[in-house]
């Protein structure tokens, strides 16, 4: 049976590759950071990665997780309600709780399983889930997932959601989903107005902050800080593994009442292995970090805002964006690998998306700042754009 089968994928695959739409992996063999190594022997400057405070190689974490091992182990082998929490668990919940305004967390393996998790528990066949078009995929999935009645509205449109909140009246209950900051596009969700929409149609908000928590507002608190409306928000789901210190891990934080059906519900949070202790002692200590100073925040405010004015005065097409996000439009899917490749010959290690990541015609290259990038960095990667801009003849 696989023969045949085995044929049909190798022509999938070969049909990939002629669209110009096939991803290769690079290979780092150096820690995460601004600088890498490839295993290649070549060092490059990573504008790629979600390593949006600088925090992935950060000592202070690796020494907390050091630590945790000789206290703590390395691993649970457990589920948190059989024998999988620990005082770090819990402390780490505590302490996003008090970050982001809250009143109760729950984490989860991922924010993948966050949000794969969240829906299913709280809402049925009687209720109504209203979903931005531009959602991450762990969204869309999580919905799925999910017997609740689907709706969506186009991307940032206050205007088309207030249409399905209309549309949905006869529902029970009713949650706006929601990510902060659009991944691709790096643009803004338009939260004050999406909390006076909900207020006014009595429904609840959800707000995926992966991208936006420790990166967006003046402390990094998302865009709850963002638009002044901290524990205005009923569900807030977010990562560990972008801004957080990058290596795994998400969780859910909200109203204590919905984490309390979530850790009672919720499959992959029942079904899945706790963290491991030395992720949540690094968290733990990733939350004192970024609340004790400022400094990381700030930094990454002034690399965002330098490097896209950099890039427009070279007249390339930029997304808005209020985040550290710089999507650079290209539209043809060969063209962003092209110049992808071209730019790595630079020194300057960036991916290019396009579909099924983007709509067709939509190819871009993201460009992700960083407070680990120092300015020479970012000089180093404006005029490699430039000068692969003007050999490809993007711009002039």
């Amino acid at each position: 049976m696989y023969n045949n089968y085995q044929n049909h994928l190798v022509k999938i695959i070969d049909e990939i590759k002629e669209a110009g739409l096939y991803k290769n992996e690079r290979i780092i063999v150096s820690p995460q950071g601004a600088e890498i190594e490839l295993n290649t022997g070549q060092k490059v400057l990573n504008f790629c990665a979600n390593n949006y405070l600088g925090l992935s190689n950060n000592p202070l974490l690796i020494e907390a997780a050091k630590a945790s091992l000789d206290d703590h182990g390395y691993g649970m082998s457990s589920v948190r309600f059989i024998c999988g929490t620990t005082d770090l668990h819990k402390e780490l919940e505590k302490k996003i709780a008090e970050f982001f305004s809250t009143e109760e967390t729950i984490l989860y393996a991922a924010c993948f399983d966050a949000n794969g998790g969240v829906f299913e528990p709280l809402l049925t066949e009687e209720d109504a889930i209203i979903s931005d078009s531009l959602n991450h995929a762990s969204i869309i999935d999580g919905i799925r997932l999910c017997k609740a009645q689907r709706y969506r509205y186009e991307n940032a449109d206050v205007a088309d959601l207030e249409k399905q909140l209309q549309l949905t009246h006869n529902q029970r209950f009713r949650l706006i989903v929601t990510d902060g900051v659009f991944s691709m596009d790096g643009n803004v969700a338009p939260l004050d107005k999406i909390v006076e929409l909900a207020n006014k149609y009595n429904a609840m908000v959800m707000v995926d902050e992966s991208h936006s928590a420790g990166v967006v507002g003046k402390t990094g608190r998302g865009v709850t800080e963002l638009f002044n409306i901290k524990g205005k928000v009923e569900i807030i789901t977010g990562t560990l593994g972008k801004a957080f210190g990058g290596a795994i891990g998400g969780f859910t934080t909200g109203k204590k009442e919905i984490v309390e059906i979530l850790r009672q519900r919720s499959r992959p949070y029942l079904f899945s292995n706790s963290i491991p202790p030395m992720v949540a002692a690094a968290g733990i200590r990733m939350i004192e970090m970024i609340t004790e100073t400022n400094v990381l925040q700030d930094k990454l405010h002034y690399n965002s805002d330098y490097f896209i004015a950099g890039m427009k005065n070279l007249g390339f097409d930029i997304k808005p964006t209020k985040s550290a996000i710089c999507a650079v439009m290209l539209y043809d899917a060969r063209l962003s690998q092209d110049f992808a490749a071209r730019l790595l010959q630079e020194g300057i290690y960036v991916i290019g998306f396009y579909f099924p990541v983007v709509p067709k015609g939509q190819a871009r290259i993201r460009v992700q700042l960083s407070a680990g990038h120092e300015k020479e960095h970012l000089d180093k990667a404006i005029r490699a754009f430039e000068k692969i801009g003007k050999e490809l003849g993007v711009i002039k």
